[in-house]
């Protein structure tokens, strides 16, 4: 999960990570009453999950109250790259002397953690990685030892810190990397990181991804979601604890296993370009167990979805039997009643197939078309998806 910047901030505050003082706000009118709250000059940031807030005239100055009820009004309701501004963050001004950057991030190839830090900051970081690579210090932290002050000392050293400053940035290096473990996060990073004119090291501006495999460990996350923007379909599926992406297509995809579902978008994408140009719908793994509830509850997402004209149902028989995958598709189908109005098309493989199809065969239900392969079942269902 994704952090707003605000929510961010708040972390690092509670971490003790220097950041400046910051109020959120709905309405312009909320926005001048927090720059009267925080005095002198402040900056109106929107409040998106996206980079280039600032090209996108996202981030205002506000010399005055009355400057910040002005920018707040023409930031809420932007369209920054297809997210729109619903809340925007009022910041107190800093005084900006130097700008520089670092994060911590998961590195899954080398199974550790990794820190990117650079004296330069206040740009795009994926920029700089390719004009300027040799300006990024790329540091492996080991997970059993994380970042001591000595490890942050020579993670300033290898950005090119100062002698000067490595002392100052250090234990602001220590501190965001609390946040990072504390919080189970897979990503924190802040760019950029300031040196003030009176001489502090302050967070400016922060990003934070969260694992959601972690959530058991803080109940509290889930108060950092936002529902308001989220898909409802995405947060319905959520909430039957199935592995649902939505896409733009009209094809309906449910598998059991990441790789099988994977490899089912890939064909149905490409048996599609014969039918019209259709496409997948979503991205669903009921996982290995294919009972009726949880078919039931992965057919009730994905009929829900208005763009969805037929569902393809491709799944292998292993530790689940092609017998409890068909009973389940059968059972399912009897509980949606009249909701299920799209026609499926479901392909057996596996464990038990023979008897899964002959399950499937019996039940005869108007809705449902057997494939023996999977380049059938997904030509057939890009058909009837192009048909409808």
């Amino acid at each position: 999960m994704d952090l707003f910047e605000y929510q961010a901030r708040d972390l690092f505050e509670q971490y003790g990570v220097p950041v400046l003082a910051g109020i959120v706000a709905d309405t312009p009118e909320q926005a001048r009453a927090a720059a009267e709250r925080l005095g002198g000059v402040t900056v109106v940031k929107a409040q998106v999950k996206v980079g280039g807030r600032g090209k996108a005239g996202g981030v205002k100055v506000a010399k005055t109250p009355d400057d910040a009820e002005a920018a707040a009004r023409a930031i809420l309701g932007m369209d920054i790259k297809g997210h729109t501004v619903n809340r925007v963050m009022v910041a107190a001004g800093a005084d900006i002397k130097e700008e520089y950057y670092f994060s911590v991030l998961l590195d899954r190839a080398n199974r550790s953690y990794l820190s990117l830090s650079s004296f330069e900051g206040g740009m795009e970081i994926e920029e700089l990685a390719v004009t300027r690579p040799e300006a990024l210090a790329r540091i492996e932290v080991d997970p059993g030892e994380g970042v001591t002050l000595e490890k942050a000392a020579a993670i300033a050293r290898a950005a090119k810190f100062p002698a000067e400053l490595v002392d100052t940035v250090a234990p602001v290096f220590v501190k965001l990397y609390e946040v990072y473990t504390g919080e189970d996060a897979t990503l924190v990073e802040v760019n950029p990181l300031v040196l003030t004119g009176g001489g502090d090291i302050v967070a400016l501006d922060g990003k934070v991804s969260l694992d959601d495999n972690a959530d058991f460990r803080h109940p509290r996350h889930a108060e950092l979601e936002d529902k308001a923007s989220a898909d409802p379909l995405e947060a319905k599926a959520k909430a039957s604890h199935l592995n649902y992406v939505k896409l733009d297509g009209e094809v309906g995809v449910i598998g059991n296993g990441a790789g099988l579902v994977m490899s089912t978008l890939d064909v149905v994408a490409y048996a599609g370009e014969r039918h019209g140009g259709v496409k997948p719908a979503n991205f669903l793994d009921i996982g290995g167990g294919a009972s009726a509830s949880v078919m039931a509850a992965g057919l009730d997402v994905i009929l829900g979805d208005p763009q969805v004209k037929s569902v393809f149902v491709n799944v292998f028989g292993g530790i689940t039997a092609c017998d409890a995958v068909a009973n389940g598709i059968v059972q399912a189908l009897g509980m949606l009643g009249d909701t299920a109005t799209k026609p499926l098309v479901v392909r057996l493989d596996g464990n038990n197939v023979e008897e899964g199809r002959r399950i499937l065969q019996e039940a005869a239900h108007p809705l449902v078309t057997l494939a023996l392969t999977m380049d059938d079942g997904a030509d057939k269902a890009a058909e009837l998806a192009a048909a409808n």
